[in-house]
């Protein structure tokens, strides 16, 4: 009886480690692109010219955007670490390079006192990010769905989105709480570096946590010969799964930019919305998102992930219109159309780390995942605030970017119909 106790405390603090160590890691990845997005128009008045604002956004919002561009290299580089070291290994690295991408932005120079040196470190800080975060998220998926018991890995795969969600709540919250608490003039002065300075610091505690964790038995399981096979002939064996990821996330991550992490700083900058108001009715939308997770994800692992998968897309590309249409000058309005298109956005994010894990072996899991995710996120993904911004600010075509996001989003519905039904597999098979 002492020994049964005794290995279930120890299952119990295992677990424990295993969502504090994968959850604070990826929640301080997704607060990292979201204070830079909430924090723009003061990152574009501090690092470039003020001689014009609005070239200055566009700057910005160009440079998250190049940020993703190092993210497929990422995920080749932490995709390899995680297959052939390690899933541990990988995800200490990633979230020790987040940290320092995040402490250069909250130290960086301003351009009145070092000119275009100031844009250029912030260039250099968003590279190192981008390729820290490339590494983050299949690193930490593919950890925490080998962890997962298969039959509940559809709810434990939450986690991602779920922490992730709470890092972007913190930030939202953090951006609402300066902007009350905070005189512009000082927000402008040094207020703004605040979040940075507090990501870096939190990425320190994530490299701790994670050094902490255990391998998954899936990994350890793998023979040396298994670890140490040609990472390229697997890469181009699996290559109908890798185009699945693509097809897969390229409507969800841009639905989930449009909605999840840019609106309130869009509704701010091109529809005029109070900025703290717009803060708070962000906050509002990312807590219906987290209670929605949680949902899809036991529902997939009851009646299967691609009905999930469908009903978060079709949902998504059916009330988008609907919800723009509703969103035009009011905080409240914002409230609401996030919360509803968070909602059926919640089916897909759910469970999608689950999905992708379930289409690799344990050999070429972590790249075969991260590569091609990596690729979408910086194509489509990263350039969606600027495309966004661009075509309704700048050409003044706002629905054009609509058409653009329902078309991907009608890409992904037709690539569920080409995925298996992997509820409930197993993974070291």
């Amino acid at each position: 009886m002492t020994a049964i106790i005794n290995a279930q405390r120890k299952a119990r603090i295992t677990t424990r480690k295993t969502i504090i160590g994968t959850g604070i890691g990826n929640a301080v990845e997704w607060y990292d692109w979201a204070i830079y997005a909430t924090f723009t128009p003061f990152i574009a008045s501090q690092l470039f010219s003020k001689s014009d604002p609005a070239s200055a956004v566009l700057s910005t919002l160009a440079i998250f955007a190049v940020g993703f561009v190092a993210r497929p290299f990422g995920g080749f580089l932490f995709g390899w670490i995680g297959d052939r070291v390690g899933r541990k290994a990988s995800m200490t690295l990633a979230v020790g390079l987040a940290s320092l991408g995040s402490l250069m932005i909250g130290i960086a120079p301003t351009f009145a006192s070092v000119g275009a040196f100031a844009s250029l470190m912030l260039l250099v800080a968003r590279l190192v990010q981008g390729l820290a975060h490339g590494g983050e998220l299949p690193s930490s998926q593919t950890y925490l769905s080998e962890m997962a018991p298969r039959e509940h890995r559809g709810f434990w795969a939450t986690l991602i989105y779920t922490s992730g969600t709470v890092g972007i709540l913190f930030g939202t919250l953090l951006g609402a709480v300066l902007n009350m608490a905070l005189t512009t003039e000082v927000m402008n002065a040094w207020g703004w570096r605040i979040p940075f300075l507090i990501g870096a610091a939190m990425g320190l505690y994530a490299l701790i946590m994670r050094s902490k964790l255990h391998e998954t038995d899936v990994f350890e399981g793998e023979t040396t010969k298994e670890k140490r096979a040609p990472l390229w002939p697997q890469i181009v064996r699996y290559r109908k799964q890798a185009l699945q990821v693509i097809g897969l996330t390229v409507g969800l991550t841009v639905i989930y930019y449009i909605w999840g992490v840019v609106a309130p700083s869009y509704a701010t900058t091109a529809l005029k919305i109070d900025r703290g108001e717009a803060l708070w009715a962000g906050v509002v939308g990312n807590i219906v998102f987290i209670a929605a997770l949680p949902f899809w994800g036991k529902l997939s692992d009851r009646i299967g992930r691609k009905k999930v998968l469908w009903a978060g897309a079709i949902g998504s590309a059916v009330m988008h219109f609907p919800m723009t249409w509703l969103l035009k000058d009011s905080a409240w309005q914002l409230a609401v159309s996030m919360s509803v298109m968070l909602i059926f956005i919640a089916a897909s994010a759910a469970i999608v780390p689950a999905v992708y894990a379930e289409l690799f072996p344990t050999s070429i899991r972590t790249v075969g995942v991260g590569v091609p995710y990596s690729i979408c996120v910086a194509v489509f993904g990263g350039t969606a605030p600027y495309l966004q911004q661009w075509l309704g600010t700048t050409i003044h075509m706002p629905d054009l970017f609509n058409v653009y996001a329902v078309v991907l989003l009608a890409i992904s519905v037709a690539f569920i119909f080409t995925i298996p039904e992997t509820k409930g597999k197993d993974l070291t098979h």
